[in-house]
């Protein structure tokens, strides 16, 4: 039987689909643009059907297209399962661990902890995906992580997974000095703040529904692509919004943004620890690593 779907054929179609290009996804596979272009032309033409609209500067999915993506994602998934699981029974420790970072805790701490990790001489791969928001349980629930530090407020429904609480974030809400809200006194009404542009870090979630925080209704906002990026953008003064703790203090302490207080404050943020548990065999780099997640101090008020 000559089978005319390839994993690595619904590999490229994903990443063109994610990245929203040819020539995006032919450099985040490492591979050159005509490569790309023949691995679709070659499947459509065995398909016989177009997978792509190719009208616009955009890489946009037909709905043929978008139906192969949907499920060839879960053959994909249900792949990799395979043959981590395989690798797993044989050796007893994984030949890769996929890590979903919140950009709400700092990466240093996470950085120290690697350290020690490549001291035990597992032998695994670790990759680190930095996520924004929800992002966090979305790359869990969708298999893209094995494991999810900084996990947002309360777990989506559907299981799979496994949470404790790593710990509560502090959100101080934070203006530029130049900004007019800087010289209003404390606290700041909700008819204060929105008036003017809130400054926001879009959720990386792509499956699950995208969560959104300190937003007043009717308020402009300015959607930046991460954290660093929203923390730049109220530095210079183009809306005001709430940041975590760690990530403003140096700018504090400069002088760059001030802290305004809140008639209406946020709360803490609690941020759990979260692994996927539908592979009941984990492996012992795993382990490892939840121990030793559990046992460090996230609390960013701490740093």
């Amino acid at each position: 039987m000559n089978n005319k779907l390839t994993l690595e054929s619904i590999e490229v179609l994903d990443t063109i689909a994610r990245k929203g290009s040819f020539a995006a996804a032919a450099e985040s596979l490492f591979r050159v643009p005509s490569a790309i272009t023949y691995t679709v032309r070659k499947l459509e033409e065995d398909l016989g059907v177009s997978l792509f609209n190719r009208t616009g500067h955009r890489a946009t999915l037909t709905d043929a297209g978008a139906e192969l993506l949907q499920e060839g994602r879960h053959l994909l998934q249900a792949a990799n399962e395979l043959e981590a699981r395989v690798k797993r029974i044989a050796t007893g420790i994984e030949t890769e661990l996929t890590i979903a970072m919140s950009d709400a805790l700092p990466m240093a701490t996470l950085l120290d902890l690697l350290e020690r990790f490549y001291q035990q001489n597992f032998g695994t791969r670790i990759k680190v995906l930095n996520e924004v928001y929800g992002g966090v349980w979305d790359a869990l629930m969708t298999g893209r992580a094995d494991i999810s530090i900084g996990a947002p407020g309360d777990g989506p429904a559907g299981g799979g997974y496994s949470n404790k609480m790593l710990c509560h974030l502090d959100f101080e809400f934070a203006v530029a000095a130049h900004h007019p809200l800087a010289n209003l006194p404390d606290p700041l009404k909700n008819q204060d703040i929105v008036q003017y542009r809130s400054i926001s870090a879009a959720d990386s979630s792509r499956n699950l529904p995208p969560r959104t925080s300190g937003i007043l209704k009717g308020q402009d906002v300015l959607t930046m692509p991460n954290m660093q990026s929203k923390l730049e953008a109220q530095i210079k003064g183009l809306g005001v919004g709430y940041l975590p703790k760690f990530l403003a203090e140096k700018h504090i302490a400069s002088g760059d943004l001030i802290i305004k207080q809140v008639t209406e404050s946020k709360h803490e943020v609690p941020m759990h620890l979260a692994w996927r548990t539908s592979d009941k065999a984990m492996g012992k780099a795993q382990q490892w690593l939840l121990k030793q997640i559990e046992k460090t101090n996230w609390d960013s008020s701490a740093l």
